[in-house]
């Protein structure tokens, strides 16, 4: 059985995007990236049609793909308990019809890989995303705060009321309502990342207070502080475990063509700034933005590595697990 979710979910995103990609996509360390407006911007919503039964992801070789659990309602993201539970949070967005605003409680009792019980855990939510556990507290994040529960590993119904501990600026363009979160590995700092209200500061950046960013906050919610910023729409964020360093997965900006932004992963440095609005992939001025603030276009940090344009990856982790084929081990 894989234990770390957020690779197994992960890693099947990746994969998916990895063979959908275009030819032309520009992805890696140092991506040729075309002028703006070299190809038209289109649309396109994805049709979303299931599974058949008994249909399964194709996967590389050595990996097979089981089902863990199923008949979920627009579920959006997994984190693992210290006992092996495994929780979901499900949530209503503005493009699906379906969505419980709940978080659902997964347990694979026996180890096989599928889960034989769930139980509703907290429901009556409001858009919940991200979900993080430390020192008897279970912590969501909904869209416009993060909350959180006493509650201990194993149980099955949170019994308390929760409290809210931090405040968020709520709604965004497109799917930015997202919020995730990650504690430090010492626990004494929750990251919280909360993407941009626009597409690319077309409403102003009055607008755009606290987004665009990942906050820090201590566990209770206090001495809230930037950690990075010019982060269009972070949503994965996963520690490296050979440096220590902070790794998020952004979205990047829309309307320069097909073939811009990229999305990326990247390290995050604290009190860095990574170029939204003004700038993308680094230094590179928006043309939407000429001339704005060069002082921190003049400071913004090239991302770490390309994924290509419009795939919206969201999650990304590092596996230093032994299960895996030698060629993935250390990735």
């Amino acid at each position: 059985m894989m234990k770390n979710f957020g690779m197994t979910f992960g890693a099947m995103f990746f994969m998916a995007v990895l063979t959908a990609m275009p030819a032309w996509a520009e992805t890696g360390s140092n991506p040729n990236l075309p002028a703006p407006y070299a190809t038209k911007s289109s649309v396109k919503q994805a049709k979303v049609v299931g599974w058949q039964q008994g249909e399964m992801p194709t996967a590389p070789a050595g990996f097979t793909v089981t089902k863990f659990a199923g008949d979920l309602e627009n579920p959006r993201w997994a984190n693992e308990l210290p006992n092996g539970d495994v929780l979901i949070s499900e949530a209503k967005t503005g493009f699906v019809s379906t969505g419980a605003n709940r978080v659902t409680l997964l347990r694979d009792a026996d180890g096989n890989g599928e889960a034989e019980t769930r139980h509703v855990l907290l429901q009556d939510l409001k858009q919940p995303f991200g979900m993080a556990y430390t020192d008897g507290y279970l912590y969501i994040a909904n869209t416009d705060a993060v909350m959180r529960y006493a509650y201990q590993p194993g149980e099955t119904v949170v019994k308390g009321v929760g409290e809210q501990i931090l405040a968020l600026p709520a709604k965004g363009y497109n799917n930015h309502w997202t919020r995730n979160l990650l504690f430090s590995p010492d626990g004494k700092a929750l990251y919280v990342s909360v993407g941009s209200a626009s597409n690319v500061g077309e409403y102003g950046m009055a607008q755009e207070q606290r987004r665009a960013n990942i906050l820090a906050v201590d566990p209770d919610g206090q001495n809230e502080r930037i950690f990075a910023a010019g982060l269009r729409n972070p949503v994965g964020m996963a520690w490296e475990p050979v440096t220590g360093a902070l790794w998020t997965a952004v979205n990047e900006r829309d309307e320069l063509g097909d073939a811009l932004v990229p999305d990326y992963i990247t390290s995050v440095t604290e009190g860095g700034f990574y170029g939204w609005p003004y700038s993308y992939w680094g230094q590179t001025p928006d043309p939407r933005l000429k001339g704005e603030r060069p002082d921190l276009v003049a400071k913004a940090i090239t991302p770490d590595y390309a994924l290509g344009s419009h795939t919206a990856s969201l999650g990304l982790a590092f596996y230093d697990g032994l299960s895996f084929p030698n060629d993935y081990k250390g990735g």
